[in-house]
């Protein structure tokens, strides 16, 4: 169970083999001394603006997870400060599916995508990476009661049901988020690329579980704010992550809306900054409005309803039945009367489960071509059949070696001989095996007798639908391929000298060289790279450190020169220049 350079502690090591799959080494020697200048000016711009709008556990959870201003953090290092308060971190690859990203939370696993952005894209970028997720997301656990929302909320959401059309949408978002944040990407690519997530967003139909989910973790875990409505905090990795919407969202052009269930409603664009934003009164709140939403899941609801989501999400789903037997695979169709399910049927392999563990003989190599059960009572009997005692079941020849005929409620009937049973702990029957056996509905024939053997999965309703198999053994599930990797800036003789650069003043910051000549560096700067912002201020505040004043004037003229040929940059001058006064 080894990654290269990754390093694994007791929390790592009980993922399961298929969130391992999407787990990818951070390669930490692979970010460039621009990389480190882009981190190091967003935390400085951040804690220093941060300190005063944001709620008070994201400062302390900076120095509790060891997240460094001057460095990006090396996250298998920062395992070992986040053990101490029960979570844990793995470099991914940007976007992965959500259920899959909801059920890392569940193990109290953040997920780190450990790519940095452009210094072009400096104050947001559409794609995760490492100062969103690592100086968003990491600081925040620290607060017991947040946490607990993120595991619980991981817990809740991976059991979400998707459409067909939501896995669609998440392979468009990253492809989006992939080019956006790519050097050399066509605006003309860019634009197909958002109308595809436009039409997709326009044309989802009836929102999935999935889609619901996604929009209180959207309003809550990325964009939330907490407290007072009129003065709130900032908690919201997003904004906790953008110099510039953290700012923004703090002015009165962003509506400020009480946190409610009602949240569940309202989409979002993750291109733009937000228009609204939600105010919980405190992080207990969170937890409340998500258990509001988890009543209405599939998961606790069940029912035609919740078969019906899985049926239309074709994909791997679990119902279990009143009896706790768990039914995994995909499903395929429900004869239904009275707007109640009467038999279920699935396609392909299909296992069955108790309590999330297989259930001995009755795993995929069992059931390959599908699994099919009627749900419900005997016809005129009162008595379940997971109700009946032993002496009841004799009664009505539901016993071993017995040829039966069980006519269900709504015409469904089971003819055949019994061969066994089998009961859960607390001695219900839940399974009824079958040989010579013939199911019907009215003159529909359901399964022949030479197909095998049957089984009949015993429950008169169901209590619970959920996304993913009951037992993740039974499946194989490393299948994932991404469509896409993350598209890596090409280099260039001009880019390496500018690395170059950077290295250069980030190796005098640490003391690893003793001088070097500001005069000549902006002379560098000017002549080959003309339209370079941020080396010029870290060199403002190291000439203001060592008291360099004729550097400091030299720099000034520079980057006043700058602040006219690219007015679109000056504010983040100012903003560099403005920490540096007030620090030092």
């Amino acid at each position: 169970m080894s990654h290269t350079n990754i390093e694994y502690n007791s929390i790592l090591e009980r993922l399961p083999k298929h969130l391992q799959q999407f787990i990818k080494p951070q390669n930490y020697n692979d970010y460039t001394a621009i990389n480190q200048a882009v981190w190091r000016y967003v935390m400085r711009k951040n804690v220093n603006y941060l300190s005063t709008v944001a709620h008070k556990s994201y400062l302390d959870g900076l120095k509790q997870t060891g997240i460094s201003i001057e460095n990006i953090p090396n996250m298998y290092g920062m395992n070992r400060i986040l053990k101490e308060i029960g979570w844990a971190a793995v470099a991914v690859d940007g976007f992965i599916p959500p259920n899959a990203f909801m059920e890392f939370q569940a193990y109290n696993v953040l997920v780190i995508a450990s790519d940095i952005r452009q210094l072009e894209h400096i104050e947001y970028t559409p794609a995760p990476d490492i100062i969103h997720e690592g100086a968003g997301h990491a600081p925040i656990i620290a607060n017991p009661e947040y946490a607990e929302y993120l595991r619980r909320f991981g817990e809740i959401g991976c059991k979400a049901i998707s459409s067909a059309k939501d896995y669609e949408l998440y392979e468009a978002v990253r492809h989006l988020s992939i080019i956006k944040e790519a050097p050399d990407s066509q605006e003309t690519e860019i634009i197909k690329a958002e109308h595809r997530v436009e039409n997709l967003q326009k044309n989802m139909g009836q929102p999935s579980e999935m889609a619901l989910i996604r929009n209180l973790h959207w309003w809550t875990v990325e964009y939330g704010l907490i407290g007072n409505i009129k003065h709130p905090k900032i908690y919201g990795a997003g904004l906790l992550s953008s110099i510039g919407e953290s700012a923004w969202c703090m002015t009165d052009a962003v509506t400020k809306i009480p946190y409610t269930i009602e949240a569940l409603h309202q989409n979002f664009d993750i291109t733009k900054p937000q228009p609204q934003l939600y105010v919980t009164p405190d992080f207990a709140h969170l937890s409340l409005v998500l258990e509001q939403f988890a009543n209405t899941m599939a998961l606790r609801t069940g029912g035609l309803k919740g078969l019906q989501k899985l049926i239309d999400s074709n994909a791997l789903g679990t119902i279990e039945l009143s009896t706790g037997i768990q039914i995994s695979g995909v499903f395929d169709s429900v004869l239904e009367a009275n707007n109640q399910p009467i038999y279920f049927q699935t396609k392909g392999p299909t296992a069955l489960a108790y309590r999330e563990k297989e259930l001995v003989g009755h795993g995929t190599k069992n059931h390959p071509d599908g699994f099919g059960s009627p749900i419900g009572k005997l016809k005129g009997i009162n008595l379940a059949i997971e109700d009946m005692s032993p002496r009841d079941l004799s009664a009505y020849d539901i016993y071993e070696g017995k040829v039966v005929t069980l006519e269900f409620e709504n015409n469904i009937k089971v003819r055949g001989e019994i061969i066994t049973g089998k009961r859960n702990l607390q001695g219900k029957i839940i399974l009824i095996r079958f040989k010579n056996c013939t199911v019907t509905h009215k003159d529909h024939v359901l399964f022949k007798p030479e197909w095998g053997h049957y089984d009949l999965a015993v429950g008169k309703s169901i209590h619970s639908a959920f996304s993913g198999p009951a037992d993740f053994n039974s499946f194989n599930l490393i299948t994932h391929k991404q469509t896409q990797p993350t598209i890596k800036a090409k280099k260039t003789k001009k880019s390496l000298d500018l690395e170059q650069l950077y290295q250069n003043v980030r190796d005098f910051r640490e003391g690893k060289i003793d001088s070097f000549s500001y005069s000549d560096l902006i002379e560098k700067l000017q002549k080959n790279h003309p339209t370079d912002w941020l080396l010029s201020v870290e060199l403002y505040e190291l000439a203001h450190q060592h008291k360099a004043k004729s550097s400091e004037k030299l720099i000034l003229k520079h980057l006043k020169h700058l602040r006219t040929s690219r007015p679109e940059i000056s504010h983040l001058i100012d903003g560099g220049v403005k920490i540096t006064n007030n620090v030092l």
